[in-house]
C-alpha cells in the first residue's frame, strides 16, 4: 500500500493505544491476511510494526478442562481478539478421544484469553463474525436467550466493542444498549467478486433480478436490489408448526412473491447455509419459473449436510454459483468446487480495525455505497 493510501486510513489521527490482535484457534488464517494489511498500512507511522499478532493459546489438560495463556505483554494495547464459534474442525483431546470443537468451546475459550488479559489492556475487542448462539436470537415458549446472555456476560467481563457480520437478527445488541455493537454486511466485496468471476454479468433490470429467500432475509436483498436498481422478489416458507425436526418447525413449501423470472439471471442473499436445503429448493423452484442463471451468496458457508446435492443442482444447470465469505472455516473439499467462489472480506475488516483504533467514524466502513456506485459504472464500461 502507498504512503497516499496510508495516510486516507491513519490520517494525522493518533490511535487509542498501541494495536495488538489476538487470534484463537481457527482464526490463524484471517488474522495473517488482516495483519499483512495493517502492517503495511503501519509504514505511515513513525515507528512502522513488523507484526499485530500477539500470541496466545488455550492448552487442555487430559481430562478436558483448560485455561487461557497470552504469552507477550499485553498492557496498554488497544486489543482485537478474533474468534471462529463455527470452526468445527478444531480438536482437542480428553480421556484418550478426539473431540470436535463446538460454539460453546471456542466461546469458552475467548472467555479465557478475556480473562487472561485480566485489566492489563487499554481496551477489549471482539470480532466475532458468527455470533455465538445467534440463532437462538429470540424467545418462543420457554427458551433460552442464548445471544444476549452471551453479549452481556462479555459487557461484564470488560469487552468494550463486538463486532459481528451479517447477524442472523442483529437487534439482539438491544441486550446490551451500552456496549459498542456493530455488524457490518461485506456488500461491495459480494458484489466485485461477481464481476470478477462472471465478467459477462449483466446488472441492468430486464436481465436480472434478486430474489430474497424468506421474510427474513428481505432487508439484506432489498438493500443489493436497491443499489443494483433492479427488481425484488420474494419466497416466504409455509412451516408445519405442529411438529419440530432438528429444532426447528419443518417448511412445507416455498411460495414466491414478485414480478416474473422468466429468462432473468437471479442473485438470492441469505446469512448462512445450514443444510442447504432451502436454498436447493428455492433454486429448483426458480428453474420452474424459467429464470436463467441462478447465483447464491451466503454470508457463512456451512454445508453441514455435504456437497453432493450442490453437485448435482451444478451439473443439471439448475445452480451457477455459490458465493461465501472467508469468515469461517471452509472444508477443504468445498474450495475445489467448480460451482464455489470465495469472498475475502479481511481487508474489510482491517479497515474496520484501523479506524476503530484512530476513534475514527466507521460510517464509511459499514456503507460503503460510493464504492459499490463507482463499480458499477466501472463494469458499465
Amino acid at each position: 500500500m502507498t504512503s497516499k493510501e496510508s495516510e486516507k486510513i491513519f490520517g494525522n489521527e493518533k490511535s487509542v493505544a498501541r494495536l495488538g490482535i489476538i487470534a484463537l484457534e481457527g482464526t490463524e488464517e484471517l488474522a495473517k491476511k488482516i495483519d499483512y494489511y495493517l502492517t503495511n498500512w503501519s509504514d505511515n507511522l513513525d515507528e512502522p510494526v513488523e507484526t499485530f499478532l500477539i500470541e496466545a493459546s488455550c492448552p487442555r489438560f487430559s481430562s478436558g478442562d483448560a485455561k487461557g495463556i497470552i504469552k507477550q505483554p499485553v498492557r496498554g494495547l488497544d486489543l482485537y481478539i478474533l474468534v471462529d464459534v463455527a470452526n468445527y474442525s478444531c480438536t482437542y483431546n480428553m480421556f484418550g478421544f478426539e473431540n470436535n470443537m463446538s460454539p460453546d468451546d471456542h466461546y469458552q475459550n475467548l472467555k479465557r484469553i478475556i480473562q487472561a488479559v485480566s485489566g492489563k489492556a487499554h481496551r477489549i475487542n471482539v470480532i466475532m463474525p458468527v455470533l455465538y448462539g445467534g440463532r437462538q436470537h429470540r424467545r418462543n415458549y420457554r427458551e433460552s436467550l442464548d445471544c444476549a446472555v452471551a453479549l452481556q456476560e462479555l459487557q461484564a467481563m470488560g469487552v468494550s466493542n463486538v463486532l459481528t457480520v451479517d447477524a442472523h437478527d442483529p437487534k439482539v445488541n438491544n441486550a446490551v444498549p451500552l456496549m459498542g455493537f456493530d455488524n457490518i454486511m461485506p456488500v461491495y466485496q459480494t458484489l466485485k467478486t461477481i464481476f470478477r468471476t462472471v465478467p459477462d454479468i449483466n446488472f441492468d433490470k430486464d436481465h436480472f433480478m434478486v430474489v430474497s429467500p424468506d421474510e427474513g432475509a428481505i432487508n439484506r436483498n432489498m438493500y443489493y436490489a436497491s443499489v443494483l436498481g433492479v427488481d425484488l422478489g420474494m419466497f416466504y416458507k409455509r412451516r408445519d408448526y405442529s411438529r419440530i425436526v432438528n429444532g426447528r418447525n419443518p417448511i412445507v413449501a416455498h411460495e414466491y412473491l414478485g414480478n416474473s423470472v422468466e429468462g432473468k439471471d437471479v442473485f438470492i442473499a441469505d446469512d448462512m447455509i445450514s443444510s442447504g436445503e432451502s436454498m436447493l429448493d428455492l433454486a429448483y423452484e426458480l428453474k420452474k419459473r424459467k429464470a436463467n442463471k441462478i447465483f447464491s451468496y451466503v454470508t457463512y458457508g456451512f454445508f453441514t449436510n455435504g456437497l453432493e446435492k450442490f453437485d448435482k443442482a451444478y451439473a443439471d444447470g439448475v445452480l451457477s454459483g455459490v458465493y461465501a465469505t472467508n469468515l469461517t472455516y471452509r472444508m477443504p473439499e468445498l474450495l475445489e468446487r467448480p460451482w464455489f467462489h470465495e469472498v475475502d472480506v479481511s481487508k474489510y475488516l482491517s479497515y474496520y480495525i484501523a479506524s476503530l483504533n484512530h476513534d475514527l467514524s466507521i460510517g464509511k466502513v459499514i456503507d460503503p455505497h460510493q464504492k459499490i456506485k463507482a463499480l458499477l459504472e466501472k463494469n458499465k464500461k
